[in-house]
């Protein structure tokens, strides 16, 4: 059996937003092939990862904006690419991904689609358009759809609700996986990084990972330090995008730029949950959030908004507080309870190290290898 695993965006080499795909498919025998815009990495690096994990990977040029032309000719690309390999299977990703990976199979007449949503853009609190226009979408394409894979409750619920070609299945997956035990370092010198970003060792550390983008809401958590009125806060932003300018006036017309840490794009990011004390996440919109598990991993305590994906890492009061997104008010006084409280803290990390064991890779593997069990290899034996 041969399978499509369809992205948008390939980035440098295979990272894990596909890996319990290719070992759901080695474990049941599947000859798999991924396909995405693979424009940024290096070929020799592609054919050690082909090699690496006996798969073939394909250049779709696919973009991430949906009224892009390049889509059209990444739609005849795969329709090619489909109708030359004869694939069993195609498993979709991501909104152009799933778009035009489903409208490829029903022209090349694939006899089996299977589509992860990773996050409906119609979640709770979205905009009008987001509410009709792509719930209508998402509802359209499911018609060519027979198994459709969700990441978190929310989304869970709203595809029960589909109608589904040849009656297929919902399942939910605990996101794409997580390597707990990579997170919990044990031989990292923290004084020593905490000197080279100059912190002090009772400083109270905050971390988030993420662009900077307004989805990612990073004016609310700036905001929120500030009204925290503590100088032993220092607050650790780990990503590059087209808000930092911005970003960073605001943190020095509230008085807090001494105690927010830009630090663009960082490899170390493993390192740098450890010498932190809480980690604060105060986005829109998520899925299921992987910067968060990573942090629950490495035990630390989350201040996070409530919304969809966060609440499904996070029950208030037990791995954190969860607080509306524009609450700067209500983050501020949940930052002061756990800053304060070191027991708090401990229990709560506690808490998180046990919760995040149901995201483990391993689980996630698991339960892939069922599911491409139960919708390929039993649907054709």
């Amino acid at each position: 059996m041969k399978l499509l695993f369809i992205s948008n965006l390939g980035g440098k080499k295979i990272g894990n937003f596909s890996v319990s795909s290719i070992e759901a498919s080695k474990a049941n025998n599947i000859e798999f092939h991924i396909a995405a815009n693979w424009s940024q990495a290096e070929k020799k690096l592609l054919l050690q990862e082909e090699k690496k994990h006996s798969i073939k990977i394909h250049h779709i040029d696919l973009d991430r904006n949906p009224f892009s032309k390049q889509n059209i000719t990444a739609y005849k690309q795969m329709v090619e690419l489909i109708e030359k390999e004869k694939f069993d299977a195609i498993h979709c990703n991501t909104p152009i991904g799933g778009v035009l990976g489903r409208l490829c199979g029903k022209k090349a007449g694939v006899p089996k689609v299977i589509y992860t949503a990773h996050g409906f853009h119609f979640y709770k609190g979205a905009s009008f358009i987001n509410r009709t226009v792509f719930k209508w979408a998402e509802m359209w394409m499911a018609k060519y759809t027979d198994a459709i894979i969700t990441m978190n409750e929310e989304d869970y619920q709203a595809a029960q609700k589909f109608k589904l070609r040849n009656n297929g299945q919902v399942y939910y997956v605990p996101g794409v996986g997580v390597d707990t035990e990579m997170y919990q370092l044990e031989n990292v010198d923290s004084k020593e990084l905490r000197d080279s970003l100059g912190l002090s060792i009772d400083d109270i550390v905050l971390i988030a990972m993420g662009d900077l983008i307004d989805r990612k809401n990073y004016a609310s958590s700036i905001q929120a330090i500030a009204k925290a009125n503590n100088k032993k806060l220092h607050f650790l932003i780990c990503g590059k995008g087209p808000k930092l300018e911005a970003l960073q006036k605001l943190a020095s017309d509230l008085g807090v730029e001494k105690q927010i840490h830009f630090l663009g794009f960082r490899t170390d990011i493993k390192e740098l949950l450890t010498i932190a004390d809480i980690f604060f996440f105060t986005t829109y919109q998520e899925g299921l959030p992987r910067s968060m598990m990573e942090a629950m991993s490495a035990g630390l305590p989350c201040i996070a908004s409530k919304v969809r994906g966060n609440v499904d890492l996070i029950q208030e009061g037990v791995g954190g507080f969860l607080r509306q997104p524009n609450d700067s008010e209500g983050f501020a006084k949940a930052i002061n309870i756990l800053a304060s409280d070191k027991g708090l803290r401990e229990k709560m990390s506690n808490n998180n190290r046990e919760i995040i064991k149901q995201f483990d890779i391993e689980n996630v593997n698991t339960i892939m290898k069922n599911i491409y069990s139960k919708e390929l290899i039993d649907h054709y034996t």
